[in-house]
């Protein structure tokens, strides 16, 4: 069990069954009546947040879930098989569990897996991943200095806007949670 005082950001809590994990709190005391906690708590299985208020001190069962580092080998039928690095193992993820991630999942990547009661409930792309770019117009010699961009597409098939000197062959750095071009690699 797990006190509402005890909340910190990525804290996992079970609610009616389904694995919560804490993205906001605040721990409020009015000037009159009793202390509450009023959060944002992310659902793992369906990637909803709902917004949730507790009573300061109330227990909830924690959620004990596990994360495992695996490596993405192929796509068939809609689902994506992984890799566990030890075991050998190789797990097959539904196409609704990688939500956005599935735009920057290359293979080999290496992604971490949310386990909750022995089912894989999520996936957790790395921040950043180095891509390929495989279609994007010629760069213009002296394009350098303005601040402009350009469509290009990487080897995922995501669509990134790039600064205009990049080409064909170039392998840039990409934020995975905002889908922005950080840097030439």
């Amino acid at each position: 069990m797990i006190s509402t005082n005890e909340f910190k950001n990525g804290a996992t809590i079970e609610i009616d069954g389904d694995v919560f994990m804490v993205v906001e709190f605040l721990h409020v005391k009015p000037g009159k009546g009793s202390a509450f906690v009023r959060t944002k708590l992310k659902n793992l299985r369906t990637g909803g947040v709902v917004e949730r208020t507790f009573r300061a001190g109330e227990k909830l069962p924690r959620a004990h879930v596990e994360r495992k580092t695996m490596q993405f080998l192929y796509e068939s039928d809609g689902l994506y098989y992984f890799m566990d690095n030890n075991t050998y193992d190789q797990v097959p993820i539904p196409q609704d569990l990688l939500e956005d991630g599935l735009k920057w999942l290359a293979e080999n990547m290496e992604v971490n897996i949310v386990f909750f009661a022995g089912q894989a409930i999520g996936v957790e792309m790395p921040n950043f991943v180095e891509l390929e770019i495989i279609e994007s117009e010629p760069g213009i010699k002296g394009d350098t200095s303005t601040g402009a961009t350009k469509p290009a597409k990487v080897s995922t098939g995501a669509i990134v806007n790039v600064p205009l000197f990049l080409n064909e062959g170039d392998v840039i750095r990409i934020d995975t949670r905002t889908g922005e071009y950080l840097t030439r690699v």
